[in-house]
């Protein structure tokens, strides 16, 4: 079984998306501490040329808590604030309209914790591009939580019976195939490939949020873009 662990972040790369649709299960993990200036509230999106974040408003987020003991402002001025940021970058993309009621439904979620919120629009993203994939969040596992960093990870793979391990390439300094290999697990990267696409005729801005990928392309398009990576093994 292939299984595949990440933080849940916000409107992720399509990267993120060719990882969750390869494995058979993907644990969203929720329950490892906030990383401030990451990718778990924020993404950068395009914004008449230019690179733009995109950012969930937070409440009370540090370091010290959990992805899952941080709420998220609900007000739908602040959301509503968002969205016309969207509009306003994206209004003339060719897949506007669908690709805009998708994120309104994930951006009026009732959920203000950050971790629900996260873990219910990528559920939904996962849906809309087709996938098979089997979710589990990391918190409702009954799993040994004094471990940390490598050791956990094992500890779920062992835990869920997964005999195969996949983390995005950025993450190969992080893991050791030996450790894997020592508990019957085969530890492989995944390296997104070329995946580009006309952008309003602008140089082409690579790895902004999926949220670029489904205002430039038709879904089917974009279900393609999911294939588009490499395996690295050791």
């Amino acid at each position: 079984m292939k299984l595949g662990i990440m933080q849940p972040y916000f409107f992720p790369y399509i990267g993120y998306w060719q990882l969750m649709n390869y494995v058979d299960q993907y644990v969203i993990y929720d329950d490892v501490n906030f990383i401030k200036g990451g990718w778990i509230n924020r993404n950068r999106i395009l914004n008449h040329g230019k690179v733009q974040f995109f950012n969930l408003t937070m409440r009370g987020a540090s370091p010290n808590k959990l992805i899952n003991q941080i709420e998220i402002e609900t007000d739908e001025r602040v959301i509503k604030k968002n969205l016309r940021m969207i509009e306003n970058c994206y209004g003339k993309a060719p897949y506007y309209k669908q690709t805009y009621e998708l994120i309104c439904d994930m951006m009026f979620y009732k959920d203000s914790n950050l971790a629900g919120f996260l873990a219910n629009a990528i559920m939904r993203m996962a849906e809309y591009l087709g996938m098979n994939t089997k979710f589990v969040v990391s918190s409702d596992l009954e799993k040994n939580n004094e471990l940390r960093g490598q050791d956990k990870v094992i500890h779920i793979c062992r835990l869920l019976g997964a005999d195969e391990y996949y983390n995005a390439a950025g993450g190969q300094e992080l893991y050791d195939y030996e450790s894997f290999s020592s508990q019957g697990i085969r530890l492989k990267f995944i390296d997104t490939g070329a995946v580009s696409y006309r952008q309003f005729g602008e140089e082409f801005i690579p790895n902004l949020s999926i949220i670029d990928v489904l205002m430039f392309n038709s879904l089917e398009d974009t279900k393609a873009y999911l294939n588009r990576f490499e395996t690295i093994q050791q």
